[in-house]
Order: C-alpha cells, then sequence, then structure tokens
C-alpha cells in the first residue's frame, strides 16, 4: 500500500468516519496549485523535537521557521538539522512571530499546557506531544481554551492514524471477534529513563521524567496511547479506577513509579487490565482486545479466532474418555491439568503486513501514524480547519492517566470527577 492508500480503501463514507473521524483531517488538503505552506516553529528540541524535523522533511506543505530551546546543546544539535531555521531561547518570543502559522510543543510535559494556552492566546495553531498536561485542572483549561477559539489543536496520539489501528477499531466495531468483553494492554521496558547530566543543576531538567514536578511518569509516557485506544474500542470512558504503583527496581533517587497495575472498569462492567515496568521486556508491549470469538492485537495487526482452537469432534470424545478415566483412578500428585495458552493461527489485520507464521507485524515503525497526524496539523495551519476529536481523545486519555496516578498514591478506588466531564465523554 501507498501511504494513504488505506484511506481511500476506507471511502471515508459514513461508517468510516463514525469510528475515526479524525480522519478526515488527513484529506482536506490545501491547493497545491497555489503552494501555500505551513510555517512553522518547534518549541524543544529535544530527542522527540529532532524526530519531527526528520518529519516534517517528507511533507511537501511545511516549512520550519523557527527552532526554539533554552538549553544550548539541544537547541544546536536541531540548528544542524535546519541551519535555516530562526534560533529562540524564549518561546515567547517565538509567539511575538506573526509571520508563524503554527508550533509544535516538545517539551516536558510540566510545560504543555503553559505553552499550549499561551500558542492558542497568541492565535497560533498548535501540535502537541501528549500527554495534554500535568494536571486535572490544566486539563480543563487548555480544553475550554480551545472549545473558545478558532485554531486548530493537535495531540500526537498517533495511534488513532495507525493504519492497523484504524483498520482494526472498524473490524472489531463490525463484528469480528463478537462481544469486547474486556481489554488487556501491557508495556514492559528494561531500561531506566536516566540520561547523563553534564552539570547537577540540570539533573531536574534534562531527566524531567523521573520528577513529579514535571512528569507523571509511566501513566502519561506510555499508559496513554494505550487507553485511548481502549476508549475509542469501547465507544465510552470507564467510571472508576484502582491499582498500585510502587518503585520496584530504580531506586535511584526518582519520585515516579517504575512499576503500575492498574483495573479500569466501564460501567457494563468490562475493564482495562494495564500493566507496565521498566526493568523487564520480555513481554513488549500489546494492545489487546478480547472478543467472545476472538482476539486482536492492535499492536502486532493480527487477530485470532477462537473457533480455529475447536477440536474436532471425534478428539474430544476420546479426550472426555481419557479424562473420565483418569478421574476414577485415585492417583498421586496433581488433580489439574494446566491450561496453557493454546497455539492460535494469527490473521493479518491488513493483508500483506503480518508475517502469518511469526505472527509479527511487519510495518514499519516510521509508518506508525506520526507522519500522517503532523501532516493532518500542517493542512490545518493552511486551511484552517479543525479535526474532530483529536483534542476530545487526547483529553479522555490524559484524565484517566492522572486518575490511575491518584488510584495509585491513595491505595484507593477513584471514580470519574463530575466537574471533569466533558460533552464527548459517555460512560
Amino acid at each position: 500500500m501507498e501511504r494513504r492508500d488505506f484511506i481511500k480503501e476506507f471511502g471515508l463514507g459514513a461508517g468510516a468516519l463514525a469510528a475515526v473521524p479524525w480522519l478526515a483531517s488527513c484529506v482536506r488538503k490545501p491547493d497545491a496549485a497555489k503552494g501555500d505552506k505551513a510555517r512553522l516553529a518547534l518549541i524543544g528540541s529535544g530527542s522527540r523535537g529532532q524526530y519531527h524535523i526528520h518529519m516534517l522533511r517528507g511533507i511537501a506543505n511545511a516549512e520550519l521557521v523557527a527552532i526554539c530551546d533554552p538549553y544550548e546543546v539541544n537547541l544546536q544539535a536541531a540548528l544542524a538539522l535546519c541551519p535555516t531555521a530562526k534560533a529562540y531561547s524564549d518561546y515567547r518570543r517565538v509567539l511575538e512571530d506573526t509571520s508563524i502559522d503554527g508550533v509544535i510543543i516538545a517539551t516536558p510535559l510540566g510545560s504543555h499546557a503553559r505553552i499550549t494556552l499561551d500558542a492558542i492566546s497568541a492565535g497560533k495553531h498548535v501540535f502537541c506531544e501528549k500527554a495534554m498536561a500535568l494536571t486535572l485542572d490544566e486539563c480543563k483549561a487548555v480544553y475550554d481554551a480551545y472549545t473558545h477559539s478558532d485554531k486548530a489543536l493537535y495531540y500526537c496520539m498517533q495511534r488513532m492514524y495507525d493504519e492497523k489501528y484504524v483498520k482494526g477499531v472498524q473490524m472489531i466495531r463490525d463484528g469480528l471477534i463478537g462481544d469486547v468483553v474486556g481489554m488487556r494492554c501491557h508495556w514492559f521496558r528494561n531500561a531506566d529513563w536516566r540520561r547523563e547530566v553534564p552539570s547537577p543543576e540540570l539533573e531536574r531538567k534534562i531527566n524531567w521524567r523521573l520528577y513529579r514536578e514535571n512528569s507523571a511518569g509511566l501513566m502519561t509516557e506510555l499508559a496513554c496511547h494505550q487507553l485511548e485506544v481502549c476508549n475509542w474500542v469501547a465507544d465510552r470512558m470507564p467510571v472508576e479506577v484502582a491499582g498500585l504503583g510502587d518503585i520496584v527496581y530504580w531506586k535511584d533517587g526518582r519520585e515516579v513509579y517504575d512499576s503500575v497495575s492498574l483495573t479500569y472498569r466501564y460501567s457494563d462492567g468490562r475493564k482495562i487490565s494495564y500493566e507496565s515496568l521498566i526493568s523487564n521486556k520480555f513481554n513488549g508491549m500489546e494492545d489487546q482486545i478480547l472478543g467472545k470469538n476472538g482476539t486482536v492485537d492492535l499492536t502486532r495487526g493480527v487477530f485470532y479466532l477462537e473457533e480455529d482452537n475447536l477440536e474436532p469432534g471425534i478428539k474430544r470424545l476420546a479426550k472426555q474418555i481419557v479424562d473420565k478415566t483418569f478421574a476414577a483412578i485415585p492417583t498421586a500428585g496433581p488433580s489439574w491439568r494446566p491450561e496453557l495458552r493454546s497455539a492460535y493461527a494469527p490473521h493479518p489485520l491488513i493483508e500483506g503486513q503480518v508475517s502469518v507464521n511469526a505472527g509479527q507485524s511487519m510495518v514499519s515503525a516510521d509508518h506508525d501514524g506520526s507522519d500522517l497526524i503532523l501532516e493532518a496539523f500542517c493542512n490545518s495551519c493552511i486551511t484552517g480547519s479543525k479535526a474532530e476529536s483529536v483534542v476530545e481523545e487526547a483529553y479522555c486519555a490524559t484524565t484517566l492517566c492522572l486518575l490511575g496516578n491518584q488510584a495509585m498514591d491513595e491505595k484507593r478506588v477513584v471514580s470519574f470527577p463530575s466537574e471533569y466531564k466533558i460533552p464527548y465523554m459517555k460512560f
């Protein structure tokens, strides 16, 4: 497939847009004949900011005209990739430039809300890294500002633009695996998140992910993506969450958990089982949607059907006879047989993008949706159009992450507070 062929495949009819309304922003393109370009500024030029620079090189209607970072090392590294851009150390000076259409915010989480609010106030379109904000109050302030503005606001929830997720959610909605009975997500890594610091006073700035003044830890850095997908599938929000968080291994002065385990419960009893830790990577990352008739592993782009594992009648009969025989004979040892995971046959969500034997996705990491969502933002900078539901999905996912941290901190079940509900939400 070409990069955007999956959008054409869906036809963008009523059925497709019901599940993925934000895809319209991918095809609402400016007039190429006019040669218009989105004049953009990058605020935050660390590893993620430099990643966006590389992505922008592949977008014809994008022009990066300014880069801002108070940390000179990162600023110079980014300027080496884009030497014609103006350099700034204060983002407020960037917002004063009336020639700039939009800003890309790739700063630590603690500054997301402040810079976003200032940028909207300055009349800029905004593309911000996830998560939306560090606190529930900040999330609500940003959401309210956006709803009263005519400017576009995007959050880098790239799974919303990832073709295997888009196709998978549509197939689930169409009944591929029957009734969805639960969701199981995890993300395991084996790394400490710590970076080298040239001098002690930079510790909390460079290693911001480890400290609560700028970070909400595993929930906003990793779980945010996965909780958004679960809500997308369920088409509703969980009503409550309980969980436990600990610093199990990386006892290096950090303040955020390195191990979390949570359960989110929907009003109909379905649950999201979520787990993450960063001291063992054996299980990697999975976003599993569990249905009565099968399972979709969105991460790998495959699905498994229960009917594939039905035993032939004669085999079941023989097994029943054997089981009955052994049950009548008193023997020592265990009285149970382990119910180990069966070897289900993987089926690709998108033909040609999965190795059926290994069940491994063949989709390039460069096409995880990051390029499409950034291009959609550039389109909005030129056309002035907003992407439907992107801000709302980011708000829902971020608030769930923050409530999950609250549940772990307070060691209790936390219900979704009424004061942070927005009209988009269904419970």
